[in-house]
C-alpha cells in the first residue's frame, strides 16, 4: 500500500504543502477551528501532484489511478472520535430495487452485490488490479493523512448488527468481519466506518482569519511574473445509452445498443451502435466529423478503436469494424454474452446510462462510462442555455 505522505516527502511533490494552502483559507467557507477542505480541491491536487488519472468526472466507485491501482479519496472531520462512518456509495437510482426487498438479510447481500459490482466494473473499465483508500482528516491545527484496504464486501461473512429508527428514516447496519457499514434508507447511502489509526502522518494546519489578503496578494504578483500553464478545455457530449418512452428509460430491443437483433438479413451478434440524440447534434453540429468520415475513438484503458458517424443525420456513433465497440461497451461494461440483450435493469444495477465522449484534438476521441441521469443533467443544462 502506498504512503503518499512519506512519497510526497521522499519525492517533494508539494502535495501536503498545497493542502495546507488550501486549508489556510478555510474561513472563506467555514467559521470552525477546524481546517475545511473542499473534496474537489483534494481530488485535483492529489492528481496534480502524484500524476494520477483523474477519474471522478466518470463517478465511478474510484477517484484515482495510479498505473493499476485505484485510489478512493477522502476528507471529514474527526475531531473528538477515533472513527468515522463515510459515505462510499449513493444507490438512489436503485431505491425501487431496495424498495423490494423485504426480508433485512436479501437486503443486506443485495447492498452488498450492488457495491460489489460497481467496484468491479470500474477495475475492469480502467485495468485496476489494486486498491486503496487515501484519507485527511482535518482536527483544529492538524491534518491526519493516512491509508487503508479498499476491499469488496465479503458477502461470505455477513451479519446484520442492528437495525433502528421509524421505516421512514431506519438504518440497517451490517457487518462483513473486517468493516462495519450502515445503511440510511432515507437517502439511499451506504456508509462504511473508517478507523483513524493512532500513527497518522501529521502536518500542521493553520487558518488565516482574513483569507482575502492573501487572495489579494496574489493578484499583486502579477502574472507576468508567474508562470501560468493554461489548461485546455476540452470540448465534449454526453450521449444517453437508453431512449425514452411513456415517460419511461428503454432499451430498444432492435436497434442501438441491441442493433444485433434487428428483423430481416442475418446479423452478427456484435452490431451496436451509440444513438446521437437530435438535442446534441443541434448544439454540437461540428462536434464529430463528416458522415462516414473515420476517427480515433479511445477507451479507458488506451484501446483505440476506428469510429464513424453514420445513418441519416448522422445519428448513429460506430466502429469498424462494429464488433471493436461491442467488445468494450457490451462485453467489457455491461457483461453481455453473445445473443443477451441489453436491458435498462441491468444499467440501472450498475449505476450507468450514458457515454461521455470528448475530443483530444482533431479527428481523436475518448469515450468513457457515466453515471445513471448524466445525459438528463447534459440535456437540461443544453436546453437551460437555450432559455
Amino acid at each position: 500500500m502506498i504512503n503518499f505522505f512519506e512519497l510526497d516527502k521522499k519525492e517533494n511533490k508539494n502535495y501536503v504543502k498545497l493542502i495546507q494552502i488550501v486549508s489556510k483559507l478555510s474561513r472563506l467557507y467555514s467559521g470552525s477551528s477546524s481546517p475545511y477542505i473542499y473534496y474537489r480541491a483534494m481530488e485535483n491536487l492529489f492528481c496534480f501532484c502524484f500524476n494520477a488519472k483523474n477519474l471522478s468526472r466518470s463517478d465511478t466507485a474510484f477517484d484515482a489511478k495510479i498505473d493499476n491501482i485505484g485510489i478512493g479519496l477522502k476528507t471529514f472531520l474527526g475531531e473528538n472520535k477515533n472513527y468515522s462512518f463515510e459515505k462510499i456509495a449513493e444507490f438512489n437510482k436503485n431505491s425501487s430495487m431496495i424498495r423490494e426487498k423485504t426480508d433485512d438479510k436479501d437486503l443486506t447481500e443485495f447492498l452488498a452485490n450492488l457495491r460489489n459490482e460497481r467496484i468491479k466494473l470500474a477495475k475492469d473499465i480502467y485495468g485496476i488490479s489494486r486498491a486503496q483508500y487515501h484519507i485527511i482528516v482535518r482536527r483544529k491545527n492538524l491534518l491526519l493523512f493516512f491509508e487503508t484496504d479498499y476491499d469488496e464486501i465479503d458477502i461470505s461473512n455477513l451479519r446484520i448488527e442492528k437495525e433502528k429508527g421509524c421505516k421512514s428514516e431506519k438504518s440497517l447496519d451490517f457487518t462483513d468481519g473486517n468493516h462495519l457499514y450502515k445503511f440510511n434508507f432515507s437517502k439511499s447511502t451506504l456508509f462504511r466506518k473508517f478507523d483513524i489509526p493512532k500513527n497518522c502522518n501529521t502536518a500542521e494546519a493553520v487558518i488565516f482569519e482574513n483569507p482575502a489578503k492573501l487572495l489579494l496578494s496574489i493578484d499583486e504578483i502579477g502574472y507576468d511574473k508567474i508562470s501560468i500553464e493554461e489548461e485546455q478545455k476540452l470540448e465534449y457530449v454526453i450521449l444517453p445509452l437508453y431512449t425514452v418512452k411513456n415517460n419511461i428509460k428503454i432499451v430498444q430491443e432492435r436497434s442501438a445498443l441491441n442493433q444485433w437483433n434487428a428483423s430481416g438479413r442475418k446479423r452478427d451478434p456484435n452490431e451496436v451502435y451509440i444513438a446521437i440524440p437530435s438535442l446534441v447534434r443541434k448544439h454540437f453540429p461540428n462536434f464529430f466529423p463528416e458522415r462516414d468520415t473515420p476517427f480515433i475513438l479511445k477507451t479507458p484503458l488506451g484501446e483505440i478503436l476506428n469510429a464513424k458517424v453514420s445513418q441519416d443525420n448522422n445519428k448513429a456513433l460506430m466502429t469498424n469494424p462494429n464488433k471493436a465497440l461491442s467488445s468494450w461497451l457490451l462485453r467489457d461494461v455491461l457483461k453481455l454474452k453473445e445473443f443477451e440483450l441489453a436491458s435498462i435493469d441491468k444499467m440501472e444495477f450498475l449505476g450507468i446510462d450514458s457515454v461521455i465522449v470528448t475530443k483530444e484534438k482533431e479527428d481523436e476521441y475518448s469515450i468513457d462510462i457515466q453515471s445513471w441521469g448524466s445525459y438528463e443533467k447534459f440535456a437540461e443544462k443544453l436546453n437551460a442555455d437555450e432559455i
